[in-house]
């Protein structure tokens, strides 16, 4: 009954725009250049070993069973009800940590190009939860409104990366080299291996127009030709705007958090810089917005299927959204942002958020390789793809650099996903033994 009120909004290229908002992340140049210019080696690998097979089964899949909730239904058929909710439930759970994370990063970026050398942590805060409930507001109306958002993000992104590329080959000509030498041989650093994951996590997104297979048009057709359209343009944007960064600075200069406000300064341009700074704030914003309305589907279906409670999968009389799945993910988004930033300096409080955001976000795509292994005899890809998705695992876990106390860090890193897993099989196993998951 749900999916016969779904409005099908979606074509070909509102789903590519959809995609390259939600599967580009400008703030993720920022981390590449960090780490050097091997980062370049781990762009391709990543693009070898994790995004094509990604794409592929996604293509593959969406194909087969082009039904609302992507990965969740996916997941169903191949593994049953647990693994399904198991799946959705970490999807889901993931955009509490994501988006927090993406709505900081925006914030200190856009101060920092305001002038704001170090914003105090409580502003940083209170801006990140305004932005958050925007997102959700904007959501609320409905795809046929909340897509042009994530439109303007996404070409708001692609137009800020164009300065960067521009930029870069200046700086490179004027000084007849780039600011970081460039090589293809990644560089071993301990105290750097927690970065690696985000190249990885950077390439996801492309299964999130998926979850929204009931209100593409023509979905069949429609997904897999998105997912490969965007999917190009995807790699090309990161590759390239990496090299951008490290012509314009030396990777040892450059930082995770605000190296775009640094790329911006260093383009000798005050118009140019100003430029940047708002298509970069323009297309975080148009980022969160697409992630936000795009994962409020998992709990609508879920509650749908009577795994979460039935308010979950109401659609608005007027909007047709999932307007209380909406509101209960920003209330969770807003919880966890005060929650995961106490007793944590803003950088490593910010890394605590992103850590947890890969695992939870990794876990769904061990499901998703198994399922094109199973359903879509998607078999040498689907073992590289989840091949690098245990790895990113297991490195994400590795503290970073700076830490004020390790085990501090850890703890939090292990508790919070232990809570994760330990929280979702207390609900499945409530509802299976007759409790009723609205008590």
């Amino acid at each position: 009954m749900m999916q016969q009120e779904l409005r099908r909004e979606l074509g070909v290229w509102d789903l590519v725009l959809f995609n390259t908002a939600a599967g580009v992340g400008i703030r993720w140049l920022a981390a590449a250049a960090h780490i050097g210019s091997g980062s370049l080696f781990l762009w391709v690998s990543a693009a070898v070993l994790f995004f094509v097979p990604c794409a592929m089964a996604v293509a593959a899949l969406s194909r087969r069973f082009p039904d609302e909730g992507g990965p969740y239904v996916w997941t169903r058929r191949a593994f049953g009800e647990w693994h399904a909710f198991f799946c959705a439930w970490c999807y889901w759970l993931n955009n509490f940590f994501y988006l927090p994370s993406l709505a900081i990063a925006g914030v200190t970026m856009a101060m920092h190009s305001m002038g704001v050398a170090e914003p105090a942590q409580f502003t940083v805060a209170l801006a990140a939860l305004a932005l958050l409930w925007t997102a959700t507001a904007a959501n609320l109306v409905g795809l046929r409104v909340g897509k042009w958002l994530g439109n303007i993000g996404g070409t708001a992104t692609y137009l800020a990366a164009a300065i960067l590329v521009v930029g870069g080959i200046a700086a490179w000509i004027r000084s007849g080299a780039p600011a970081t030498p460039l090589t293809l041989v990644p560089e071993f650093d301990a105290g750097k291996l927690n970065f690696w994951p985000q190249i990885a996590f950077a390439f996801g997104g492309l299964e999130l127009g998926a979850v929204l297979g009931g209100e593409v048009r023509d979905p069949t057709r429609t997904l897999p030709r998105a997912v490969w359209l965007s999917g190009a343009a995807i790699a090309a944007f990161y590759i390239a705007g990496t090299v951008s960064m490290l012509a314009l600075l030396p990777a040892g200069s450059i930082s995770e958090v605000t190296g775009l406000a640094q790329a911006g300064a260093a383009l000798g341009s005050p118009l140019a810089a100003s430029a940047l700074a708002l298509l970069v704030a323009a297309g975080i914003a148009g980022q969160l917005n697409t992630w936000m309305g795009g994962v409020a589907r998992l709990p609508m279906v879920l509650g749908a299927d009577h795994y979460l409670p039935a308010r979950f999968a109401a659609l608005h009389p007027r909007w047709g959204s999932p307007w209380q799945a909406l509101l209960w993910q920003a209330i969770a988004c807003s919880a966890c942002l005060l929650a995961m930033q106490a007793g944590e300096s803003l950088h490593s409080g910010y890394q605590l958020l992103v850590d947890m955001m890969v695992i939870t976000y990794f876990i769904p795509f061990i499901y998703l390789f198994l399922a094109a292994w199973r359903l879509a005899a998607q078999r040498v890809t689907a073992a590289a793809g989840l091949a690098v998705t245990v790895l990113a695992l297991a490195l994400s876990f590795v503290p970073p650099a700076g830490v004020a106390s390790v085990w501090q860090f850890e703890a939090k890193l292990i508790g919070g996903a232990g809570l994760v897993l330990a929280a979702a099989r207390w609900w499945y196993l409530r509802r299976h033994s007759g409790g009723s998951p609205s008590a």
